[in-house]
């Protein structure tokens, strides 16, 4: 099992399983309809809701786009790290790869 966190840098010659961790930090960092190309991709970031509820629905989402956007990333868990009293959320992705990569 892997922890993933939001990327902050990219490896444009990644293969296997770091090109699909990879992915799945992108998908962490991009929030949705900020892709020209692909206004799907990406998942909604504002936090507008309280803070135990805004958890269960961005887990949700979250997961919904690691599926929809790297299938061989399989969720086992979605950790979120920050100051939810000041609307920052920061998740961390626990996921298994599907083999083969």
């Amino acid at each position: 099992m892997y922890e993933v966190e939001p990327m902050k840098s990219i490896n444009f010659g990644a293969t296997g399983v770091e090109e699909v961790l990879q992915n799945v930090a992108f998908i962490l960092s991009t929030p949705l309809m900020s892709c020209p190309l692909d206004r799907a991709f990406g998942w909604i970031m504002e936090i507008d809701s309280p803070i135990h509820i805004a958890k269960a629905r961005k887990a949700s989402q979250l997961t919904e786009a690691i599926h929809a956007f790297e299938p061989r990333a399989i969720v086992q868990e979605v950790i979120f790290d920050g100051d939810g009293l000041k609307g920052k959320l920061i998740p961390k992705v626990r996921v298994s790869i599907r083999e083969p990569v």
